[in-house]
Formats: structure tokens, sequence, C-alpha cells
């Protein structure tokens, strides 16, 4: 869901309408990863000192079905994103662009850009945990989790169901609470850059990667990809705090920090 145009008119032609969101998704998708990728899956990046074990070269079969997923899930985001312009035109959202008051409408849209994070944080946690329950796992989350060792074109991997599940929150989240068009742009900037940066891989960072203060409450490369490893840890997207709170982090990954 990006590049959304904001018009009270009806569309003319929502097939092409659609289309171009898809294509803007896409596009971010491709150039987010793809740069990434360039950059830390060259070969001389996975160069180690002697006695260190190498980065785990990804198979070209796991990338291309990273890609596929990722294309069906950009075509679901499409969908969403025009039920969310069509739910708009009917005055169904709470979107907004007049802001009469310059500083007072920056405080807010920063609030508002942060509460909406939370809130995403959490909806992705409790989804995230449910999709790996035995009777959802197969049909919801299993193929993103094909990839045992991620890269960034696994950012977007998910199976149609559980895009659905993610894009159904931006299209609520936008009915209940009041937010500027740029505010949401935002998000699905930081939804998209930070799903890139998380699955980067544990062995694909600087050996003397910092551990800051931050560490411990923001989820990065090394928290999201021992989930990767082992499944039944790390459920959340941008913070830590609802794994501390539910007993879901790998407390060797606490004991590191």
């Amino acid at each position: 869901m990006a590049g959304l145009v904001f018009e009270t008119g009806q569309g003319d032609a929502p097939l092409l309408e659609g289309l171009i969101v898809f294509g803007l998704i896409l596009a971010r998708y491709v150039l987010v990863a793809g740069v990434s990728h360039l950059l830390l899956y060259r070969p001389g990046n996975a160069e180690r000192p002697a006695g260190q074990t190498p980065p785990r070269q990804p198979s070209a079969i796991s990338i291309r079905r990273d890609i596929v997923l990722s294309v069906l899930s950009a075509g679901v985001f499409a969908l969403a994103s025009l039920a969310l312009l069509a739910a708009h035109r009917h005055g169904l959202t709470r979107l907004y662009t007049a802001v009469p008051n310059p500083v007072g409408g920056l405080a807010y849209g920063l609030a508002s850009y942060l509460l909406v994070l939370l809130l995403q944080d959490a909806w992705f946690y409790l989804t995230h945990r449910l999709v790996h329950r035995p009777a959802l796992y197969g049909w919801m989350h299993s193929g993103h989790h094909r990839s045992h060792c991620p890269t960034p074109w696994t950012s977007f991997a998910f199976d149609p169901p559980e895009a659905a599940l993610q894009a159904l929150f931006l299209i609520v989240v936008v009915a209940l609470i009041p937010l500027h068009p740029i505010t949401l742009i935002a998000v699905l900037s930081t939804m998209t850059i930070w799903a890139v940066v998380n699955h980067l891989g544990l062995d694909r960072l600087p050996l003397a990667f910092p551990h800051h203060w931050l560490g411990r409450w923001l989820i990065g490369p090394s928290h999201h990809a021992l989930h990767h490893r082992r499944p039944g840890v790390h459920f959340g997207l941008y913070f830590t705090h609802l794994d501390h709170l539910f007993g879901s982090e790998d407390p060797a990954y606490i004991s590191s920090l």
C-alpha cells in the first residue's frame, strides 16, 4: 500500500488505478530489497577471518520463491489500497489534508505516526503468533518460513491470506484514527524498510555490529533471524516489549545484549 493518491472524485478507471498502485508497491519492494541484496550479498562480503564460518549463501531457488510470494503479496496490498481509496471517496475514513495550525499539525502527525507503529506492532505480534498455530501455519505462514536463512527478498514473502491479514490493519486504522496522508505514507515506508532490515540475516552483519542501548527494545536483523531459526520465539515487528511481556524472547538473545 504505497503511493496512494487521495481524492474525492470517483475513479474512472479502477483497473488502471489498481495496476498503478500494484506497480508502485512492487517497485518499492524491488528497490529496497534489491539495493540491500546488492550491498550485502556480493561475493566479497562473504569473506571472514580464518577460522570463522563464512555466511551461508541463499539458493537461487529460495530467492525466486520469495520473490513470487512477494509479488502475490503486492497484489493483495494493491487490492487493499483500492478498498481504502474507495472507502475514502465515500467518507468512510478519517484521512485529512487540511492543517490549519502547522505546529499543532506537525506535533499530531508525529504522535499519530508513533501511535500507529505501536498499534501495528501489537497487531503483527498477535497475528504472527496466531498464524504459527498448527491449524493455520500450513496455509497462512509456511511460505515465509521456507527461507531458513532470510534475505531482503524474504521481507514481503507472505502467503496471500497472511498478507490480507496485515493489510486489514491499515484499512481499519484509517477508519478509526485521523491520519494525514503523509503520516500514512511514512508508516508504509517504515514498514517496508524495517521489514527488509529485519531480514538481512544474522551472518550478513559486520562482525563488530554494535549493540546500542536501544538494541534491547528495537527489533533488528539479529532478533528476527533467530525467529527464522527458532520459529517459537521473537514475534514482533518493530519493538521487543511484547516479546518481553509474554515470554517469547530467546533468553540467549537477551544475555547477548
